[in-house]
């Protein structure tokens, strides 16, 4: 960990970060116009990359429990893992929306709303966190942790949420499959 913070490393970090965010939300917001025919039934993927996505939260939990106990190395670490899963997670999902169709939610009645309220937050949440994420990290990265913690106690639960909501909407429409 570094000692003082670099600001000229963080400037660089924070013009990666917008490029980063920018590339994701283009690829995201276009794999519903683009359908590709690859040969290749990928409809393991949801279940695939809702794990990973479980997983993710676990290992969030994780880094929590590590930065609160003042084991920072393992927290670092964690917050690494946490990052590479939510990576792994981001290529399935774009690899999935654009090789399958569309499922549409099937149950009726107050599960409907329930599921749409869910699907809705997560959509929106997940839209925002990833520069935000990656905003948090450049601080501690380049040796900000006055500024990384005041920003990780608010970025944090907004990350927990979507690492657990997104599996939970999975579960829920598993059955329309």
């Amino acid at each position: 960990m570094r000692k003082t913070h670099d600001h000229q490393l963080e400037k660089k970090l924070n013009v990666a970060a917008w490029i980063i965010s920018a590339i994701v939300i283009l690829a995201v917001g276009g794999m519903r116009r683009i359908q590709l025919d690859v040969g290749m039934d990928f409809s393991f993927l949801p279940a695939f990359h809702s794990t990973v996505n479980a997983i993710c939260g676990v290992t969030l939990l994780m880094a929590l429990y590590f930065v609160k106990t003042k084991q920072y190395q393992k927290h670092q670490y964690a917050i690494y893992v946490a990052m590479a899963l939510s990576a792994i997670f981001l290529l399935s999902y774009i690899t999935y929306h654009t090789t399958s169709s569309p499922v549409t939610f099937c149950k009726e009645g107050a599960i409907r709303t329930v599921y749409f309220v869910l699907l809705i937050a997560h959509v929106v949440l997940a839209a925002v966190i990833l520069p935000l994420i990656l905003f948090t990290f450049n601080r501690a990265f380049s040796g900000d942790y006055t500024r990384h913690k005041r920003m990780a106690r608010w970025v944090f639960p907004i990350w927990l949420f979507v690492a657990f909501s997104g599996p939970a909407c999975y579960l829920m429409l598993r059955s329309c499959f």
